[in-house]
Protein backbone atom coordinates (compact mmCIF):
# COMPACT_ATOMS: atom_id res chain seq x y z
CA UNK A 1 0.00 0.00 0.00
CA UNK A 2 1.25 3.48 -0.86
CA UNK A 3 2.42 5.76 1.91
CA UNK A 4 -0.03 8.58 2.61
CA UNK A 5 0.66 11.64 0.46
CA UNK A 6 0.70 14.53 2.92
CA UNK A 7 -0.18 18.08 1.93
CA UNK A 8 -0.34 21.54 3.44
CA UNK A 9 -2.85 24.18 2.38
CA UNK A 10 -4.51 27.43 3.32
CA UNK A 11 -8.08 27.41 4.64
CA UNK A 12 -9.71 28.60 1.41
CA UNK A 13 -9.16 25.27 -0.35
CA UNK A 14 -9.66 22.98 2.66
CA UNK A 15 -13.17 21.65 1.80
CA UNK A 16 -12.26 21.13 -1.85
CA UNK A 17 -9.03 19.32 -1.03
CA UNK A 18 -10.82 17.09 1.48
CA UNK A 19 -13.37 16.09 -1.17
CA UNK A 20 -10.76 15.48 -3.87
CA UNK A 21 -8.47 13.57 -1.51
CA UNK A 22 -11.32 11.21 -0.65
CA UNK A 23 -12.12 10.68 -4.34
CA UNK A 24 -8.49 10.04 -5.23
CA UNK A 25 -8.20 7.48 -2.46
CA UNK A 26 -11.32 5.63 -3.58
CA UNK A 27 -10.81 5.77 -7.33
CA UNK A 28 -7.02 5.69 -7.70
CA UNK A 29 -5.94 4.01 -4.49
CA UNK A 30 -3.72 6.91 -3.53
CA UNK A 31 -4.17 7.88 0.13
CA UNK A 32 -3.99 11.69 0.45
CA UNK A 33 -4.30 13.81 3.57
CA UNK A 34 -4.11 17.61 3.86
CA UNK A 35 -3.56 19.82 6.88
CA UNK A 36 -4.95 23.34 6.57
CA UNK A 37 -4.17 26.57 8.41
CA UNK A 38 -3.93 30.26 7.57
CA UNK A 39 -1.83 30.88 4.47
CA UNK A 40 0.73 32.95 6.36
CA UNK A 41 1.10 30.17 8.93
CA UNK A 42 1.53 27.49 6.26
CA UNK A 43 4.19 29.54 4.46
CA UNK A 44 6.03 30.00 7.77
CA UNK A 45 5.98 26.25 8.43
CA UNK A 46 7.38 25.53 4.98
CA UNK A 47 10.18 28.03 5.47
CA UNK A 48 10.97 26.43 8.82
CA UNK A 49 11.35 23.01 7.24
CA UNK A 50 7.94 21.36 7.56
CA UNK A 51 7.96 17.97 5.86
CA UNK A 52 5.14 17.27 3.42
CA UNK A 53 4.68 16.20 -0.18
CA UNK A 54 2.29 18.79 -1.59
CA UNK A 55 1.58 22.47 -1.05
CA UNK A 56 -1.56 24.38 -2.12
CA UNK A 57 -1.55 28.15 -1.54
CA UNK A 58 -2.49 31.43 -3.18
CA UNK A 59 -0.33 31.92 -6.24
CA UNK A 60 1.69 34.83 -4.82
CA UNK A 61 2.74 32.88 -1.75
CA UNK A 62 3.39 29.77 -3.84
CA UNK A 63 5.61 31.69 -6.26
CA UNK A 64 7.64 33.19 -3.41
CA UNK A 65 8.26 29.77 -1.87
CA UNK A 66 9.20 28.36 -5.27
CA UNK A 67 11.73 31.15 -5.78
CA UNK A 68 13.19 30.41 -2.36
CA UNK A 69 13.76 26.78 -3.35
CA UNK A 70 11.06 25.18 -1.20
CA UNK A 71 9.34 23.55 -4.21
CA UNK A 72 10.73 21.10 -6.72
CA UNK A 73 11.55 23.03 -9.87
CA UNK A 74 8.86 22.96 -12.52
CA UNK A 75 6.11 21.46 -10.37
CA UNK A 76 4.18 24.61 -9.42
CA UNK A 77 0.99 25.18 -11.39
CA UNK A 78 -2.25 27.20 -11.09
CA UNK A 79 -5.27 25.14 -10.07
CA UNK A 80 -8.38 27.11 -9.10
CA UNK A 81 -9.64 30.68 -8.97
CA UNK A 82 -11.97 31.92 -6.26
CA UNK A 83 -13.99 35.13 -6.22
CA UNK A 84 -14.25 37.32 -3.17
CA UNK A 85 -17.85 37.83 -2.08
CA UNK A 86 -19.64 40.06 0.39
CA UNK A 87 -21.72 38.54 3.18
CA UNK A 88 -24.01 39.70 5.99
CA UNK A 89 -25.44 38.03 9.10
CA UNK A 90 -28.52 35.86 8.69
CA UNK A 91 -31.64 37.96 9.26
CA UNK A 92 -30.06 41.21 8.04
CA UNK A 93 -31.19 42.89 4.82
CA UNK A 94 -29.15 41.50 1.93
CA UNK A 95 -27.54 44.42 0.08
CA UNK A 96 -27.74 44.86 -3.67
CA UNK A 97 -24.35 44.85 -5.38
CA UNK A 98 -25.22 45.61 -8.99
CA UNK A 99 -22.83 48.55 -9.42
CA UNK A 100 -19.75 50.24 -8.01
CA UNK A 101 -22.08 52.83 -6.48
CA UNK A 102 -23.96 50.06 -4.66
CA UNK A 103 -20.71 48.76 -3.20
CA UNK A 104 -19.65 52.22 -2.05
CA UNK A 105 -22.99 52.69 -0.29
CA UNK A 106 -22.76 49.27 1.39
CA UNK A 107 -19.25 49.97 2.64
CA UNK A 108 -20.14 53.43 3.95
CA UNK A 109 -23.21 52.16 5.79
CA UNK A 110 -21.48 49.22 7.50
CA UNK A 111 -20.77 49.52 11.22
CA UNK A 112 -17.88 47.02 11.18
CA UNK A 113 -16.35 45.30 8.16
CA UNK A 114 -14.60 41.96 8.57
CA UNK A 115 -11.78 40.83 6.31
CA UNK A 116 -9.10 38.15 6.35
CA UNK A 117 -5.32 37.96 6.63
CA UNK A 118 -5.21 36.17 3.26
CA UNK A 119 -5.23 37.45 -0.33
CA UNK A 120 -8.92 38.42 -0.15
CA UNK A 121 -8.11 40.78 2.71
CA UNK A 122 -5.16 42.29 0.85
CA UNK A 123 -7.37 42.78 -2.19
CA UNK A 124 -10.10 44.44 -0.13
CA UNK A 125 -7.73 46.94 1.47
CA UNK A 126 -6.35 47.83 -1.96
CA UNK A 127 -9.88 48.22 -3.32
CA UNK A 128 -10.93 50.50 -0.47
CA UNK A 129 -7.92 52.67 -1.27
CA UNK A 130 -8.82 52.81 -4.97
CA UNK A 131 -12.38 53.79 -4.09
CA UNK A 132 -11.08 56.65 -1.96
CA UNK A 133 -12.77 55.29 1.18
CA UNK A 134 -9.75 54.60 3.38
CA UNK A 135 -10.35 57.63 5.60
CA UNK A 136 -14.13 57.17 5.72
CA UNK A 137 -13.74 53.55 6.87
CA UNK A 138 -10.90 54.15 9.31
CA UNK A 139 -11.66 52.33 12.58
CA UNK A 140 -14.39 50.21 11.03
CA UNK A 141 -12.25 47.44 9.55
CA UNK A 142 -11.86 44.28 11.65
CA UNK A 143 -9.30 41.69 10.61
CA UNK A 144 -10.05 38.08 11.52
CA UNK A 145 -7.25 36.10 13.14
CA UNK A 146 -5.14 33.92 10.83
CA UNK A 147 -7.07 30.78 9.88
CA UNK A 148 -10.37 32.18 11.18
CA UNK A 149 -13.08 32.86 8.56
CA UNK A 150 -14.04 36.52 8.33
CA UNK A 151 -17.65 35.35 8.24
CA UNK A 152 -17.41 34.06 11.79
CA UNK A 153 -17.26 37.69 12.91
CA UNK A 154 -20.75 38.13 11.46
CA UNK A 155 -22.32 35.35 13.49
CA UNK A 156 -20.54 36.54 16.64
CA UNK A 157 -21.83 40.11 16.19
CA UNK A 158 -18.37 41.65 15.80
CA UNK A 159 -19.14 42.79 12.24
CA UNK A 160 -22.17 43.40 10.06
CA UNK A 161 -20.40 43.02 6.71
CA UNK A 162 -17.64 40.61 5.66
CA UNK A 163 -15.53 39.97 2.58
CA UNK A 164 -13.71 36.72 1.84
CA UNK A 165 -13.33 33.89 -0.66
CA UNK A 166 -16.67 32.37 -1.64
CA UNK A 167 -15.37 28.93 -0.67
CA UNK A 168 -14.74 30.09 2.91
CA UNK A 169 -18.11 31.77 3.41
CA UNK A 170 -20.56 29.51 1.58
CA UNK A 171 -21.08 26.90 4.31
CA UNK A 172 -20.78 29.06 7.42
CA UNK A 173 -23.81 29.08 9.74
CA UNK A 174 -25.39 32.45 10.42
CA UNK A 175 -24.03 33.93 7.17
CA UNK A 176 -25.81 34.99 3.97
CA UNK A 177 -23.77 35.70 0.85
CA UNK A 178 -24.77 38.93 -0.88
CA UNK A 179 -22.81 38.16 -4.01
CA UNK A 180 -19.53 38.91 -5.81
CA UNK A 181 -18.26 42.44 -6.14
CA UNK A 182 -19.53 44.28 -9.23
CA UNK A 183 -17.67 45.25 -12.38
CA UNK A 184 -14.15 46.57 -11.99
CA UNK A 185 -14.27 46.15 -8.21
CA UNK A 186 -14.29 42.34 -8.52
CA UNK A 187 -11.56 40.58 -6.57
CA UNK A 188 -10.38 37.06 -7.30
CA UNK A 189 -7.54 34.91 -6.07
CA UNK A 190 -5.86 32.03 -7.85
CA UNK A 191 -4.67 29.06 -5.84
CA UNK A 192 -1.94 26.80 -7.12
CA UNK A 193 -0.11 23.68 -6.07
CA UNK A 194 3.39 22.32 -6.17
CA UNK A 195 5.53 19.46 -4.92
CA UNK A 196 7.60 20.39 -1.91
CA UNK A 197 11.35 19.94 -1.94
CA UNK A 198 10.93 17.91 1.27
CA UNK A 199 8.59 15.41 -0.44
CA UNK A 200 9.29 11.77 0.33
CA UNK A 201 7.07 10.63 -2.55
CA UNK A 202 7.61 13.31 -5.24
CA UNK A 203 6.40 11.17 -8.16
CA UNK A 204 3.15 10.21 -6.43
CA UNK A 205 2.70 13.81 -5.25
CA UNK A 206 3.03 15.01 -8.84
CA UNK A 207 0.43 12.45 -9.91
CA UNK A 208 -1.99 13.73 -7.25
CA UNK A 209 -1.35 17.30 -8.36
CA UNK A 210 -2.27 16.31 -11.91
CA UNK A 211 -5.54 14.82 -10.65
CA UNK A 212 -6.34 18.09 -8.86
CA UNK A 213 -6.08 19.86 -12.20
CA UNK A 214 -8.21 17.31 -14.05
CA UNK A 215 -11.82 17.68 -15.20
CA UNK A 216 -12.88 15.92 -12.00
CA UNK A 217 -11.04 18.56 -9.98
CA UNK A 218 -12.67 21.34 -12.00
CA UNK A 219 -16.16 19.95 -11.42
CA UNK A 220 -15.54 19.63 -7.70
CA UNK A 221 -14.17 23.18 -7.61
CA UNK A 222 -17.42 24.57 -9.06
CA UNK A 223 -19.43 23.01 -6.23
CA UNK A 224 -17.10 24.75 -3.77
CA UNK A 225 -17.46 28.24 -5.19
CA UNK A 226 -14.32 28.10 -7.35
CA UNK A 227 -13.48 27.50 -10.99
CA UNK A 228 -10.53 26.02 -12.84
CA UNK A 229 -7.70 28.53 -13.22
CA UNK A 230 -7.97 30.19 -16.61
CA UNK A 231 -11.66 29.36 -17.04
CA UNK A 232 -14.20 32.13 -17.56
CA UNK A 233 -16.45 33.29 -14.74
CA UNK A 234 -19.34 31.21 -16.04
CA UNK A 235 -17.27 28.01 -16.38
Amino acid sequence: MNRVICGLSSMATRPLLAELSEQIGLVHGLPVRFEAAGGVEIARRVREGAEADLLVLADGALTALEEEGHLLAGTARPLWTSQVVAAVPTGSPVPVLDSDSDLRDVLRSARKIAYSTGPSGTGLIELIGRLGLADALDGRLVQAAPGVPAGSLLSSGRADLAFQQHSELMDLPGVVIAGPLPGDTAISSTFGGGVLASAREPDLALEVLGLFGSDTGSRAARTRGMRAAGAGRGA
